[in-house]
C-alpha cells in the first residue's frame, strides 16, 4: 500500500490544481499522479478527492502527447436561440408606445410598457405560451438591452405663472 502524503502536501496541491483548468490542469493532475501514486487513479482521487475520468483523459493526454477537446459546456439556451422572432415581436408591440428623448441627448426609447405588461401583450396578441417565455426580470433586462428604458410619457407642463410685472413711475 502506497503511504498518504502530508496534508499540507495535498492541500498545496490541490490550490494549485484549483488555479488551473481545462487541459492545464489534466496535466497537472496527470503528474501529480505518476509523483506520489505511482500511475494509480485511484490513490489520486482517495488522496486528493480528483474525479479518476479526468485523471485517465490527463493520463491519457500525457501519453499521446495530444489534447483531448472538452466537451461542449451545456446550459440553458438564450431565449435568442430558442425564440428567434422574439425581439422582432417584442419591437413590435412596444414601438407605438415609445418615445425618444425630446431633446435627443441619448439613444434610449422611453416607454410606457413594463415586463409584465409585454410578456402579457405577447401571449395575448403574438400567441406566445407563457412558458415558452422568460420571466419577467429576464424581461426587463432583455428591453434595456434593447435601448428601451421604462419612463412614464410626461405631458408637456403648464408654464409658470409669473407675478404680473408692475409699473414704476420714474419720478
Amino acid at each position: 500500500m502506497l503511504s498518504r502524503p502530508d496534508q499540507t502536501i495535498i492541500n498545496t496541491i490541490n490550490h494549485a490544481a484549483c488555479l488551473l483548468s481545462g487541459s492545464a490542469r489534466r496535466a497537472f493532475q496527470a503528474q501529480v499522479v505518476l509523483d506520489y501514486c505511482n500511475g494509480n487513479t485511484h490513490h489520486a482521487k482517495l488522496f486528493f478527492g480528483w474525479s479518476e475520468p479526468a485523471l485517465r483523459k490527463g493520463l491519457q493526454e500525457r501519453k499521446t502527447g495530444e489534447i483531448i477537446a472538452d466537451a461542449p459546456r451545456s446550459g440553458r439556451k438564450s431565449y435568442s436561440t430558442k425564440l428567434p422572432n422574439l425581439q422582432n415581436d417584442i419591437r413590435s408591440l412596444v414601438d407605438p408606445n415609445t418615445c425618444t428623448h425630446p431633446t435627443f441627448e441619448n439613444t434610449f426609447r422611453y416607454t410606457r410598457m413594463t415586463g409584465k405588461s409585454v410578456l402579457e401583450a405577447l401571449v395575448r396578441e403574438k400567441g406566445y405560451k407563457k412558458s415558452e417565455l422568460p420571466s419577467e426580470s429576464t424581461m426587463r433586462a432583455l428591453l434595456n438591452k434593447m435601448g428601451y428604458r421604462l419612463r412614464r410619457v410626461q405631458k408637456t407642463k403648464p408654464k409658470k405663472r409669473f407675478p404680473k410685472q408692475m409699473r414704476f413711475s420714474t419720478t
